[in-house]
């Protein structure tokens, strides 16, 4: 069954470029509600723990550094079959694979910097936002 709130960050790499507001117009103009934001940084323990799926991947350290070594901007967001709806609007995870009119096409710049993270189901939705947000930050 589709959920109608999904998470996302804006990564490091994009707050560095100044995208926060165009990408934050996008999302908006795409339907979506911002039901929690805030700007905060990871620990190097908060991106192990974050994306502890991928600890045994090759690129995980690389990953977990790129996370922590600037401000994120962490958001849950809420429309309709939000999920399959963000990840559409986020492309492709190599920017020169997005198609035109994605966040990445426009704002990232490889697959390691790629701007933007989007849940990538349902569970993985709820899980994430509960490990930025408490539920009194959810409006």
């Amino acid at each position: 069954m589709p959920s109608n709130r999904t998470f996302t960050m804006i990564k490091p790499d994009a707050i560095e470029k100044g995208h926060v507001g165009a990408i934050l117009n996008k999302i908006i103009a795409s339907g979506f509600r911002i039901v929690s934001m805030k700007m905060t940084q990871m620990s190097l323990r908060d991106a192990e723990l974050f994306y502890a799926v991928h600890k045994e991947r090759p690129f995980f350290g690389e990953l977990v550094a790129f996370m922590s070594r600037g401000p994120i901007v962490a958001a849950i967001l809420e429309k309709d079959n939000a999920v399959d709806d963000f990840r559409t609007l986020i492309g492709a995870t190599n920017p020169e694979e997005a198609a035109e009119g994605t966040l990445r096409k426009q704002f990232a710049t490889s697959m390691g910097e790629n701007a933007v993270h989007g849940s990538d189901s349902n569970e993985n939705a709820e899980i994430e936002g509960a490990f930025h947000f408490s539920g009194r930050e959810m409006f």
